[in-house]
């Protein structure tokens, strides 16, 4: 990590760009059952072939953005405010772990262990919010 970067922005960074990843699986899986031309020209998502593990990384991928939301307007708080702290960091480096790991266990169709990475994510989440609150 960058001597100035602190460790909110750093994993923050990080979940942005494995976010903006996300969509290579089942792109590629869509090329392999329709061809690259069909793939890459398709403007009707619903008419989109995608395996079973494809559709969940779709909603692995669409959940994973509509957490980022969230986790980014925190992770800058914490920044903006000057609350940062080691807590703030490790909760960040965990919401980056649990994550990644959400992603594959929902691609994987695990229900159970999905919903409890979920947890782990809103629970680093509110880390960042009782920081910035000033409860941390």
């Amino acid at each position: 990590m960058p001597s100035t970067t602190t460790p909110e922005l750093y994993w923050l960074t990080l979940t942005a760009v494995m976010t903006a990843l996300l969509w290579l699986p089942y792109i590629l899986n869509q090329i392999v059952r329709m061809g690259l031309m069909p793939a890459l020209t398709n403007s009707n998502p619903a008419a989109t072939e995608r395996s079973d593990w494809a559709r969940r990384a779709t909603a692995a991928h669409n959940n994973a953005v509509e957490n980022l939301v969230v986790f980014t307007a925190l992770a800058l708080a914490v920044h903006l405010t000057g609350t940062g702290n080691e807590t703030t960091g490790t909760a960040c480096m965990i919401y980056f772990i649990v994550r990644a790991a959400h992603y594959i266990v929902y691609v994987l169709g695990v229900p159970v262990l999905r919903t409890l990475l979920f947890a782990a994510g809103v629970g680093c989440q509110l880390t960042l919010a009782g920081a910035v609150l000033g409860s941390v």
